[in-house]
């Protein structure tokens, strides 16, 4: 029982002319469930650029698993609204820039997957901790929140407007 009829790592064999106990593996042969061929999903890319669309359409559902995984993930040092007032900068970590900036509200999309996927500045790879379905849906969630705190007044229809306008005057 001791001495199994086996062979251990990298130990070498006999029984093949090439003396490995591991057989390689056949040229072309991808892990099941491990194919990345949609560039757009799978690396925010479309032609070698960062993509500008989702790769899949926007809805409540997407929104709301994206605010979860935001909150979990992104919201210690991001803050809750994105503005880079999170816990970790009352800790005295460096803050991280306020998703909230000109620059990061022109940006593709694909800009925060690609961040969200391979890190970037003091922001780690967050790649094995958030599936890519979910990468996006953060991305939507972080493009909603933009949106929440920077809408143009005069982009919304009248009622909404006439709405926000009364809840200014009475909070003045």
């Amino acid at each position: 029982m001791y001495d199994q009829p086996r062979y251990d790592t990298f130990e070498p064999s006999v029984f093949f002319p090439d003396g490995l106990s591991a057989r390689p593996l056949v040229p072309g042969t991808v892990a099941r469930g491990w194919s990345r061929t949609d560039e757009h999903f799978y690396y925010g890319q479309e032609d070698g650029q960062l993509a500008t669309t989702f790769p899949f359409p926007v809805d409540e559902a997407v929104l709301e698993r994206g605010r979860d995984q935001f909150t979990v993930f992104c919201s210690p040092c991001h803050g809750g609204i994105g503005d880079g007032q999170g816990m970790i900068v009352q800790r005295g970590m460096p803050k991280p820039p306020s998703l909230h900036e000109q620059r990061l509200r022109e940006i593709p999309v694909a800009h925060f997957f690609d961040v969200i996927t391979r890190g970037y500045g003091a922001m780690y790879s967050y790649a094995h901790r958030i599936k890519p379905q979910d990468r996006w849906a953060v991305v939507a969630y972080i493009k909603a929140l933009q949106l929440s705190q920077n809408a143009p007044i005069d982009s919304l229809d009248e009622a909404d407007r006439q709405r926000v306008e009364q809840s200014q005057e009475a909070a003045q």
